[in-house]
């Protein structure tokens, strides 16, 4: 197997049986790897059963990956998803079965990667020492724990942590509601790593945990076995399955330029030899002070006049500063009544901007209901953090005031990892800021409107 994909599974400490499985393939004649982590659900015999469709399904509708990547991911989920019905209604013994999982197809030419997914089976993208989480859990406690109401930790020992709301068998919902699959895609740089893992990894070991061993210089077999190592030493209560992709391209090296220093000019020192006796010694000081004093320029008797011309001048500016300083004070009333307008008018920009300054983590979850459509940005929306997820629950409208030309986020060069999900950014020229590396845009939309139409 290629050093730059591996996958392992194992029943852990608990489970008398293993319903995980899982792909890790480069696909033949291609730069495709696949990648997927399948956990079935549904009793000791159903959840191995539900995996295995899924998991001989997936591989026979994407050996070959052309077109548009995400519907084809989308059409083999919808059909693994089909097959595991049809045989269920074949075998009573099996009608609880279900599956989740995650599909994630690496392009390791054009340094992309797709995914999608369905359930609480995990992505994570590790980058510069840096691991993000890209799935959403599709539970309630995920939802929580995603949206900032409950910390890691306690969503690792909630007690409904294991009940999912989206699985593959679930009767009359893939194929009718439109988000009931996740999908997207980000960049795959070189050095990234992505890693994907059912839940018995993600609930037995915290996200430090985890980054912690993908961090070591070890080969991916090594950080797959010791990953599941540590799930087993703090109980191992799941099956657990993990699977690693690397972009090994060599990775991108950020060169520091160093300011050249001005050379400083150095101080020329005489030294003059001492003499033989201390008396001559003092006498030769005394005749060097006397040198010294002959060679000063005389003071110019020129100098008092230029010192009452100067003194003028001071004075006079300082009696021009309190005319005009008295002269401006109705501008300036007037120009405070004006930007108390504006600030009125972007208050919901600097209520954003001011939100994400005090963010703890690294996700923020938009309430539309407070942040209402459009915000209007006369000048960037900051993000200074090295990663963020920023999402609005619904889709949320930002717009360029009148007059405003500039971007509408200023991404800092220290980010690493970027996603922003669900806006549309209205009026704005200049998008770069959001085409660069490390940027993810899931359901984000540009448009132009014509100034002219009221």
């Amino acid at each position: 197997m290629d050093r730059n994909y591996f996958g392992l599974t194992d029943t852990g400490k608990v489970r008398s049986n293993n319903e995980d499985t899982f792909i890790a393939e480069k696909i033949s004649g291609t730069d495709f790897v696949l990648a997927c982590v399948i956990d079935g659900v549904g009793g000791y015999t159903g959840g191995e059963v539900a995996a295995a469709i899924a998991r001989k399904t997936i591989l026979e509708l994407m050996d070959m990956p052309e077109g548009d990547i995400s519907q084809l991911m989308q059409t083999a989920i919808t059909e693994a998803n089909d097959q595991i019905l049809a045989a269920k209604q074949q075998n009573k013994e099996l009608e609880d079965m279900a599956c989740v999982l995650t599909i994630a197809l690496a392009d390791l030419k054009n340094n992309k990667f797709y995914y999608a997914h369905v359930g609480d089976t995990r992505l994570y993208l590790l980058r510069d020492h840096s691991l993000i989480k890209i799935s959403k859990d599709q539970s309630f406690v995920g939802f929580m724990e995603d949206s900032g109401r409950l910390t890691e930790e306690q969503a690792m020992q909630h007690p409904k942590r294991n009940e999912i709301n989206k699985a593959l068998g679930f009767a009359g919902n893939i194929g009718v509601q439109d988000d009931y699959i996740e999908t997207g895609h980000s960049p795959f740089l070189p050095g990234d790593l992505i890693l994907l893992c059912s839940d018995g990894l993600s609930d037995m070991v915290n996200k430090e945990g985890i980054m912690n061993v993908l961090l070591k210089d070890l080969t991916l077999e090594q950080k797959s076995t010791e990953l599941i190592d540590v799930a087993n030493a703090n109980g191992g209560r799941d099956n657990i399955t993990v699977v690693l992709v690397k972009n090994d391209k060599a990775a991108f090296v950020h060169e520091a330029t160093k300011p050249i220093s001005q050379l400083k000019k150095k101080k020329t020192v005489t030294i003059v030899p001492a003499t033989s006796h201390p008396i001559e010694e003092k006498a030769a000081l005394k005749t060097d002070l006397v040198t010294i004093k002959e060679q000063s320029p005389k003071r110019s008797n020129k100098l008092n006049p230029l010192l009452f011309f100067i003194g003028f001048l001071i004075l006079a500016a300082i009696v021009y500063f309190f005319w005009k300083q008295s002269n401006t004070n109705a501008t300036t009333e007037g120009n405070q009544i004006t930007d108390s307008t504006a600030n009125a008018k972007n208050s919901q920009a600097f209520k954003l901007q001011d939100t994400l300054n005090k963010l703890k983590g690294n996700i923020l979850i938009l309430d539309t209901a407070i942040f209402k459509s459009p915000i209007l940005i006369s000048e960037p929306i900051k993000i200074h953090r090295d990663s963020l997820y920023l999402k609005a629950e619904n889709n949320l409208v930002i717009k360029s005031d009148t007059g405003y030309k500039g971007p509408a986020f200023l991404i800092a060069p220290t980010n690493k990892s970027t996603l922003l999900e669900n806006f549309t950014l209205e009026n704005f020229d200049d998008v770069s800021s959001l085409q660069k590396k490390g940027v993810l845009l899931k359901n984000v939309q540009f448009i132009k409107t014509d100034p002219q139409i009221k």
